[in-house]
């Protein structure tokens, strides 16, 4: 029988006020972790935080920016003091704002170097002894496909990505031998609040609907349509498991088939 247990497991996850964030949230949950998570806004932790696994778990919700070091290091502390040593990491906080490359300053690619790559490697940093100690820990980098498959509209947030990736690639490396497996998600279309944000803003801009714009782009897609946040978080939990125990430094790809690489 495939185990996917996670009781009594101790799990953080960045960034997860909604969309593929809080569903890791609830399914670690659900599976029997005890999930603490951040995000920005006071209103979209209260609502996860008061969610009802259906498991033995339970979930805990913290305000934090983890674009700043000081906001990070404090959110850092309180989950420690909370929860103890930590077994799984979930790096999933993120920004992708749309902009053009010969406009970008110096300090927009610095904020989000500190959001989307600085946060996983100090996350990262804190935990990790910890899970060395126990021999046995978990870090998910929730990276993108736009990291392999890039656009010029989206440069930054590739960038950021990638590196992301290759930071987990290389901590796999060399802390898989101390029982902690390191591996990349990369979540391809799917369907969150973002989407629907800039699929309205391309049908304002061209005409048409938010659905017609989502309709076309899902027609690119082998399984025919936008994936949910819930199919990524599912990626997620199997290889916090013990059922990925022999799965590390991989960048998987959840995209419906998209991805053309080999």
């Amino acid at each position: 029988m495939i185990d996917l247990d996670l009781t009594g497991k101790r799990a953080v996850v960045t960034g997860a006020s909604l969309g593929i964030g809080a569903a890791t949230v609830r399914l670690l949950a659900d599976h029997g972790a005890q999930v603490a998570f951040c995000a920005r806004g006071a209103d979209g932790v209260a609502a996860l935080a008061a969610y009802v696994p259906s498991g033995t778990g339970s979930v805990r919700g913290y305000v934090a920016d983890l674009g700043d070091a000081a906001s990070t290091a404090t959110f850092l502390d309180a989950v420690e003091a909370d929860l103890g040593a930590v077994d799984i990491l979930v790096n999933n906080v993120g920004a992708s704002p749309s902009r053009n490359f010969l406009y970008m300053t110096d300090d927009d690619w610095e904020q989000l170097h500190q959001l989307n790559l600085l946060s996983a490697v100090r996350c990262t940093r804190r935990f990790l002894p910890a899970m060395r100690k126990q021999r046995w820990g978990r870090v998910i980098m929730v990276a993108t496909a736009g990291a392999i498959y890039p656009n010029a509209a989206l440069i930054d947030y590739a960038a950021t990505k990638a590196a992301m990736i290759a930071t987990g690639k290389a901590l796999a490396g060399k802390y898989g031998p101390d029982g902690v497996l390191v591996n990349s998600v990369l979540p391809g279309l799917i369907h969150t609040a973002m989407w629907d944000r800039a699929a309205g803003e391309i049908a304002a801009a061209a005409g048409g609907t938010a659905d017609d714009v989502l309709a076309r782009n899902s027609q690119g897609v082998p399984v025919g349509r936008y994936g949910t946040a819930e199919e990524v978080a599912a990626a997620i939990v199997f290889l916090c498991s013990n059922a990925a125990s022999y799965v590390n430094g991989v960048a998987l790809s959840v995209d419906g088939g998209s991805g053309g690489h080999v």
